[in-house]
């Protein structure tokens, strides 16, 4: 069984990298996708449209230019990880979950104890919680190898 899995949230750290490690390690027919990680071109996605002297509109442009190819991804896959690191507020990450569990795909939140208490709702709809990408692997080895 092939699976898409999207890869949703923080950037400033490599999880992403020793999630697809790990499952290329036990062979798992995975493919992976996420949004935009290199944030000065997610900021700038929009400036194709025309510069823009107020940062709102800006942000506003390039938030939508993002939005393509996070709705058409998170519509396509099968299941979505969606991480919460503790630099900075993932809004992004947050609206994800939500979309996830509006569309009815499974997701799992990845994120550290000490911030279960403002993710209560966001877990209250995952199918679990992982706080290390390498219990990430081991759910998604376990959903893809059983038969």
């Amino acid at each position: 069984m092939e699976w898409n899995v999207y890869l949703s949230g923080e950037i400033h750290t490599d999880w992403r990298e020793k999630i697809i490690a790990g499952c290329n390690k036990y062979n798992l027919d995975i493919n992976f996708s996420s949004a935009v990680t290199n944030h000065e071109a997610s900021d700038a996605a929009g400036d194709v449209l025309g510069k823009e002297d107020n940062n709102f509109w800006r942000d506003h442009k390039s938030a939508k230019v993002n939005a393509i190819r996070t709705k058409t991804l998170l519509e396509s896959c099968d299941f979505a990880v969606v991480r919460f690191g503790d630099k900075y507020k993932q809004w992004n990450a947050a609206f994800d979950a939500g979309y996830c569990a509006a569309l009815g795909t499974p997701y799992i939140t990845l994120h550290d104890a000490d911030i279960i208490h403002p993710l209560k709702e966001v877990d209250g709809s995952a199918m679990a919680w992982a706080s290390t990408p390498e219990q990430v692997v081991e759910v998604l080895k376990y959903t893809l190898s059983q038969q």
